[in-house]
């Protein structure tokens, strides 16, 4: 065998890490599990939106079957990225946690693999099961083949998008364990960071296509954020007449291909930073990583001499002024113990107060009128909240459970602190940890609410909106000015019930993952009910509506930046003023009741702490 083949063979295919991961994870349960659960929806989905676009009974021409499988081939397809995009950080999400074992590249370090071995032996280990899902679908599109109307160029195509956005997903989780700067529990906000970012991509397109500023001769077409989002990619490809490109020719520069080829931009822009970040990994990966870069001969890198911070393994650190409950101390200050945190939470309340104060000013002065202020509000704030609010599950489902895991909790056991203290203390110093966090969605909102108090400063055409609801003229300010007082009323108590769930959760649970996963499903269940049921009954019954939308920090963000649209019933019947005293009532009335909730779940956790305790020492 020459020897250059024998060297593309041992970066990929021979690969001793690869062909490991990828017979140890074939051999896993959950992996065929996760396989059969993805073919089974695409299977179910595709026969539902064929039987959904055709009429049964009917004499169907080929005509009408082959716009029946256009249609249903453009929702498997959306569905197949969605999917891609969710199971793609779970397949790589052990590539994160192996960076939280250092006797793993210790190891690894030791053998005769080169550095780019090593890496891209992770990837393609990693990356086989998520390609594996594209290829096995594949018969399941070209069955479409045979009712005509999806060329098969589109079905390649989608694939190719679907196939870079695992690629790119895959090279930041590889590139994430080399650093060595996570661990284990980073899993957690990777996931929420590509979440995020494809919410917040998908948001910017849409506001820039409703002020007109897309591609297209009404300006409804392809943006620039088009060739960021495989969603928008994906759409660009199938929808070339509602969603259209730049003309060819028309454009120059960058913007010729974020414009017109956006289908392009995106494969060839994810290959080229997944190379990036491949580049950057295998320079890296025996150098020890970047938490080991810049260090001097007190090994203390160059970024934690910048915040003023030791070495992680110093004898040695600086007096503090510790609370009253050390415990709540503990958890509102190790949460900002690393350069990093701290860089993240000064960024985000940075970013995102000069970004609400923004939008005020383009508000006044005309850049965005009363749809795209509103518009630009909610979800700005909408957004906000969701991100606070993982963070809120995140940071309490591993408070305890990480304690477990690494001895910790049993010191404290051994100390005076009683369990009602040390549950309180918990309670406390995360709720202390995320007041700074919620400052940004809430002085964003208090910010509008006081301009709009304030008569906006004499702003051309006002800050009143005018409408007609069940034939009933009416006027009301763009938002609510009373949501500076009753948000916080509203939102901090709705936190707090995320939180002491998650703390029930991580006390109960043997790992970290685990009391992670129940969280987010319970908090998601109940929020997700009250909020649907809040958001219905707002515009449909009167007088009680509105405080039943006050429940969920979303449908009433909803009702204060929408109240036409979310207090119909109530505006039309009993006037204005009643629908804004019934918000003021629910504000009241959900703080309460989460305060109740809180009290309840912590006096069960009190009693039943020695037990729960007890069953699970010793779990890891």
């Amino acid at each position: 065998m020459p020897p250059i083949l024998r060297w593309l063979l041992r970066l990929g295919p021979t690969n001793p890490i690869a062909v490991r991961l990828v017979q140890n994870g074939s051999r896993r349960s959950k992996h065929l599990y996760i396989r059969s659960i993805y073919l089974g929806m695409l299977v179910i989905v595709m026969l539902w939106l064929l039987l959904l676009n055709t009429r049964p009974g009917a004499e169907l021409s080929y005509r009408d079957l082959a716009a029946a499988a256009a249609e249903s081939f453009t929702y498997i397809a959306y569905l197949q990225i969605l999917l891609i995009c969710i199971l793609a950080p779970v397949f790589m999400g052990g590539a994160i946690a192996q960076e939280a074992n250092p006797r793993t590249w210790e190891v690894l370090l030791t053998t005769p693999m080169s550095a780019s071995e090593i890496v891209l032996g992770n990837l393609f280990g990693r990356l086989f099961f998520v390609l594996g899902l594209l290829v096995a679908s594949m018969p399941l599109f070209a069955l479409t083949q045979y009712f005509g109307g999806v060329p098969g160029s589109a079905i390649f195509a989608s694939y190719l998008v679907a196939g870079c956005a695992a690629l790119v997903v895959g090279a930041l989780a590889i590139a994430l364990s080399v650093s060595r700067l996570v661990g284990k529990r980073a899993f957690f906000i990777f996931y929420v960071a590509i979440v995020s970012y494809l919410g917040v991509t998908l948001a910017i397109d849409l506001a820039v296509r409703n002020a007109g500023g897309g591609a297209g001769p009404t300006g409804q077409g392809v943006t620039y954020m088009t060739a960021l989002n495989p969603f928008l990619a994906l759409n660009a490809l199938l929808n070339p007449t509602t969603y259209p490109a730049a003309p060819e020719g028309s454009r120059a520069g960058i913007s010729r291909w974020m414009l017109e080829s956006p289908v392009k931009t995106w494969c060839i822009g994810s290959a080229l930073l997944s190379i990036a970040f491949m580049a950057a990994s295998t320079a890296t990966v025996r150098a020890g990583g970047l938490a080991t870069l810049g260090s001097d001969a007190s090994g203390v890198p160059w970024y934690r001499k910048a915040f003023g911070m030791p070495a992680t393994a110093s004898e040695h650190r600086a007096p503090r002024a510790v609370w009253t409950n050390p415990i709540a101390w503990r958890e509102a200050a190790s949460r900002n113990s690393t350069p990093a945190k701290i860089a993240a939470r000064w960024v985000f309340l940075a970013s995102g107060g000069l970004f609400g104060l923004g939008i005020v000013y383009f508000y006044h002065t005309g850049r965005l009128g009363h749809s795209g202020f509103q518009f630009a509000m909610i979800a700005t704030i909408w957004s906000e909240l969701a991100a606070i609010a993982l963070v809120a599950i995140n940071t309490a489902a591993t408070a305890i459970s990480k304690e477990r895991e690494d001895g910790t909790l049993d010191l404290l056991l051994t100390t005076p602190i009683t369990a009602a203290a040390y549950l309180t203390g918990k309670l406390r110093g995360l709720i202390a940890y995320m007041l700074p966090l919620l400052a940004v969605p809430l002085g964003t909102l208090g910010a509008a609410c006081l301009y709009v108090a304030l008569g906006g400063f004499d702003r051309a055409g006002g800050v009143d909106v005018s409408s007609t609801v069940a034939r009933v003229s009416l006027s009301l300010p763009v938002i609510l000015p009373e949501a500076a007082i009753l948000a916080p009323v509203t939102v901090i108590p709705f936190m707090a019930f995320c939180v002491m769930v998650g703390l029930q959760r991580s006390l109960g649970s043997r790992g970290t993952l685990s009391a992670v996963v129940a969280t987010v499903g319970i908090v998601g269940a109940i929020s997700g009910v009250i909020g649907l049921c809040g958001w219905t009954a707002a515009g449909s019954v009167p007088l009680v509506g509105p405080m039943l939308s006050s429940l969920s920090p979303a449908s009433f963000m909803f009702a204060v930046v929408y109240p036409f649209e979310a207090l119909g019933e109530t505006l039309s019947g009993a006037g204005p003023t009643t629908a804004r005293l019934s918000l003021l009532g629910g504000s009241v009335v959900a703080a309460l009741l989460y305060a109740g909730i809180c009290y309840g779940i912590h006096s069960n956790m009190v009693r039943t702490f020695d037990s729960t305790v007890r069953k699970l020492a010793g779990a890891k």
